[in-house]
């Protein structure tokens, strides 16, 4: 008789993975995938359940779940995670990227493992590469945002995020932070005049139907970093981290393609659902921000190692 085999009750190891965004946005279409691909690898030992749309709380609620280990991981934009590890921002230094090319040699090299260094320094993991939240762009409904000078005085919604809020004021504008569950009735409310977001996100929450411009200002870029709780993390056998890992580095591949790719095809599709887009000159912006002391400010703040490892891949800011 062959030796019996062996049912296994349940998984070994049964976690939660948050995310903020809407089910159909490309973070949980692609996340989904990897978490699938995680649980046949590991032949069941590993199952880790996705909640999106901000079901287990704000972003800022999960994240100090995931601290304490009531939810093992999180997708948590740059911008977010800045307000808890102060370097995390850097990424989203406003006119630093001029393309995606500038981006991943930044964030694929020595600024993301400096970054990835600082955030593991207050107990969290982060495991892999970063997710692309792409590059943010301002809506309004009564102002058309055309140069800085429209800025003036314009009520913008930023997530609670110190680079970005810093960039709103060196221009001119009355940047108010806000968890972005409440953005869509502030818009509808007339409480803010206007947001800021990649276009993905403006798609899939819908934002068009509460304003009418889309200036192209691509003032920011940002990115998503998967956060795992250090203690979950170290009770899994390296076997399985790995696993786990490479397969979230596999779907961050796809993920940054479908992201860039939607991004050219959403312009359409949204023109198409009413929102009227305006190309601005990005130099007037650029010639705005370096006028103030912007760059400055956040080089001392930053550190000359995380300032220099930014300007290797996108040249000089300052």
């Amino acid at each position: 008789m062959g030796m019996p085999s062996i049912v296994r009750a349940g998984p070994e190891f049964d976690f939660k993975f948050a995310t903020g965004q809407d089910p159909s946005h490309p973070n949980n279409v692609h996340l989904r995938a990897a978490l699938d691909r995680v649980r046949e690898r590991t032949n069941g030992r590993l199952s880790i359940r996705l909640f999106p749309a901000n079901q287990l709380g704000t972003e800022t609620d999960v994240l100090s779940q995931v601290r304490n280990g009531s939810i093992e991981f999180l997708l948590l934009s740059a911008s977010i995670l800045a307000t808890f590890v102060p370097v995390a921002g850097i990424a989203n230094t406003a006119y630093a990227f001029p393309d995606y090319d500038a981006v991943w040699r930044a964030m694929d090299g020595g600024l993301g493992q400096h970054t990835r260094a600082l955030i593991e320094k207050v107990g969290v993991i982060a495991p892999g590469r970063i997710w692309d939240n792409g590059f943010r762009q301002i809506t309004s409904s009564g102002r058309e945002v055309r140069a800085p000078k429209d800025l003036s005085g314009f009520k913008i919604r930023v997530p609670p995020a110190p680079m970005l809020t810093s960039f709103f004021a060196a221009i001119g504008a009355s940047p108010t932070p806000m968890n972005f569950a409440e953005v869509y009735t502030s818009l509808q409310t007339g409480v803010i005049d206007g947001q800021e977001n990649a276009l993905s996100l403006i798609a899939t929450t819908r934002l068009y139907e509460v304003q009418k411009f889309c200036s192209l200002t691509g003032h920011s870029w940002d990115g998503y970093w998967p956060l795992a709780n250090r203690k979950a993390w170290s009770r899994m056998p390296e076997d399985i981290r790995s696993v786990l890992t490479s397969e979230l580095d596999r779907s961050v591949v796809d993920q940054r393609k479908d992201v860039a790719e939607r991004d050219r095809s959403l312009r359409t599709e949204l023109a198409n659902k009413g929102l009227a887009f305006i190309d601005i000159e990005k130099s007037d912006f650029q010639r705005a921000l370096a006028s103030t002391s912007y760059y400055q400010t956040w080089k001392q703040k930053y550190g000359d190692n995380a300032w220099s490892l930014l300007e290797e891949a996108c040249g000089k800011l300052t």
